[in-house]
């Protein structure tokens, strides 16, 4: 019942998630986020079982503290997203294996905006758009057609308002709100929330389609 999302632009990585924490049918609470932060530059966004993905996090989180702290740096997105997907990859091979499926988004200055994504059976890749939970299923169609090289950030904030707009539209769960972060050469930051209060969705589709497709 949980969606995260992420796109990456010229210099920067957008990652959005609901906030909803649900058990079976039953509503908990709507503050939930589902993005965490490990570095000034770099970012987790994670779904799947709720002890899994805060156990999981917690642990990935604070051995790139212990990697900081050892060798006087942090690892480069890239390097930690490996690392990540290597701990996840073990863990499957044990009896406490983790149900996680993650978004690492990171910005460095030699290797620029990384976004990787990591499946639950400790696949990784780097890619330009992608998401995990039943929402994304309908945003793979608007993040190809209005994805492109040298996106801003207000169009990938955008991108993901029209992605939350249809989601929030098709699917039959009630995802509200959506928290948004974004992380670039100045470092990682929240931006303003999605939710019905916060725009007007028909006004957005129809300047954004034709924005873009001038």
């Amino acid at each position: 019942m949980e969606t995260i999302l992420g796109i990456k632009g010229s210099d920067f990585v957008m990652l959005a998630c609901d906030t909803m924490q649900a058990k079976s049918v039953v509503f908990m609470k709507d503050d939930q986020s589902k993005i965490h932060r490990l570095s000034d530059f770099s970012m987790l966004a994670a779904i799947g079982d709720g002890g899994d993905t805060l156990q999981f996090t917690d642990y990935i989180a604070k051995h790139l503290q212990l990697y900081k702290i050892t060798h006087g740096y942090h690892l480069s997105p890239r390097a930690a997203a490996h690392f990540t997907r290597k701990n996840l990859a073990d863990y499957i091979r044990t009896n406490t294996r983790y149900q996680v499926s993650m978004l690492m988004a990171g910005y460095d200055e030699v290797e620029g905006p990384d976004l990787h994504y990591i499946d639950s059976l400790g696949a990784a890749q780097s890619i330009e758009h992608a998401g995990h939970g039943l929402g994304s299923l309908f945003c793979g169609s608007i993040f190809q057609r209005y994805w492109r090289q040298n996106l801003r950030q207000t169009e990938a904030y955008n991108i993901l308002k029209m992605c939350v707009t249809e989601v929030q539209k098709r699917l039959v769960i009630n995802l509200r709100n959506f928290d948004v972060f974004v992380v670039d050469k100045n470092g990682l930051r929240q931006l303003q929330s999605i939710n019905p209060a916060s725009y007007d969705a028909e006004a957005l589709i129809i300047s954004l389609s034709s924005a873009l497709d001038t």
